[in-house]
C-alpha cells in the first residue's frame, strides 16, 4: 500500500523517498554496524568501526597500490570451453555473464608501473569472476606477467583472490600450478624480487601454488587463506578446528606469513619492502 500526505499544498509519495535512499546503506556483516556506502568507499572498503575489509575488485585494488599513470595489459585473452562442460549451467553461459558482470574476459588483470619509485609487473586476481577460479587464461596471463618480469628485471607483485583452479577446464587448469611455479623459479633464478599479497579469499590450487611461494608472502587481516575449506577438513578429521583456522592472523602466528597489513598501510608497505629488495642502482 502506498501513503501520501500533503505538505505545503503538495503531495509527496513517501514509498518514492524511501526509494531514493536504497542501496546507499551497507551492513557489516562482522560487528553488524550500518555503514553509508560513501564513508566505507572513502575508507578503501574497510570498516570504519571493526576494521573488516570487504572484498574489492581487480581494478580498484590496482589504482589503490599503484601510482597513476599505470598501463593495463594482456587483457584481450578469453577462456574457450575444452570439455564443453556443463552442470546446473552451461560453462560458455558462465563466462558471457562474467565478462558482463565484471568489465572483464577473464579472472585476472596484469598491470604494469610504479609503486613508490619502483618500477613494477603486476597481477591481481578478480573474485567477481566465477569466484576468481584459475583457467588456463589466468595461469597464461600469469605466466605473461613473469616473462615481462625476466625481460625488465622488474619485481612482480601477484594479489591473489581466488576459490582455486576452476573444475570447468579440469586438467587444463590443473596445469597451471606446474606452469605458474616454473616460471617463478625462474624468476628466483633471476634474483628478481616476487611479493604475494593474499586477501580473501585465497583457496585452493592458488594457495597450493604460486600465493605460498613469494620471496615475501603477506596478507590482508581477516583473509581466509587454505587448501581445503574449514568445513571439508572438519568433515574428514571429525574435529573442531581453532577458533579463527585459516585467517590471516592465524597463518601468521603459525609461520607461514611474513606479514598482515591493512589495505591503507599496503602501498607503503610494498614500497618500503622494494627498496630493500630491489634497491635502485
Amino acid at each position: 500500500m502506498t501513503w501520501f500526505k500533503r505538505e505545503d499544498h503538495e503531495i509527496i509519495n513517501d514509498s518514492e523517498k524511501t526509494v531514493r535512499t536504497e542501496g546507499l546503506w551497507i551492513k557489516c556483516d562482522n560487528c553488524r554496524k550500518i555503514l553509508w556506502k560513501a564513508d566505507l568507499e572513502a575508507n578503501l572498503q574497510v570498516c570504519m568501526y571493526c576494521g573488516k575489509h570487504f572484498r574489492i575488485d581487480a581494478r580498484s585494488r590496482i589504482e589503490i597500490l599503484m601510482e597513476p599513470g599505470f598501463e593495463l595489459v594482456d587483457l584481450e585473452l578469453k577462456s574457450t570451453d575444452p570439455l564443453n562442460f556443463c552442470d546446473l549451467k552451461p560453462y560458455k553461459r558462465r563466462l558471457a555473464e562474467a565478462q558482463e558482470k565484471t568489465g572483464l574476459n577473464d579472472a585476472i588483470v596484469n598491470a604494469i608501473g610504479q609503486i613508490g619509485s619502483h618500477d613494477v609487473v603486476m597481477s591481481v586476481m578478480e573474485y567477481g569472476f566465477i569466484g576468481g577460479s584459475m583457467g588456463a587464461v589466468v595461469g597464461e596471463t600469469i605466466a605473461r606477467a613473469i616473462d615481462r618480469s625476466l625481460a625488465t628485471s622488474n619485481p612482480l607483485i601477484i594479489v591473489a583472490a581466488s576459490g582455486g583452479a576452476r573444475m570447468m577446464e579440469g586438467i587444463a587448469s590443473l596445469m597451471q600450478l606446474a606452469k605458474i611455479s616454473s616460471g617463478l623459479a625462474r624468476l628466483d633464478d633471476a634474483k628478481i624480487p616476487y611479493i604475494s599479497v593474499m586477501t580473501d579469499p585465497t583457496t585452493g590450487g592458488v594457495t597450493a601454488s604460486f600465493a605460498m611461494l613469494g620471496d615475501l608472502n603477506i596478507a590482508e587481516p581477516g583473509a581466509l587463506i587454505g587448501f581445503a575449506g574449514p568445513r571439508v577438513i572438519e568433515q574428514t578429521i571429525r574435529q573442531k578446528l581453532p577458533e579463527g583456522f585459516q585467517r590471516s592472523e592465524f597463518l601468521l602466528q603459525h609461520g607461514f606469513l611474513d606479514a598482515i597489513v591493512p589495505r591503507k598501510e599496503m602501498k607503503g608497505y610494498l614500497a618500503q619492502a622494494l627498496d630493500w629488495m630491489a634497491p635502485k642502482a
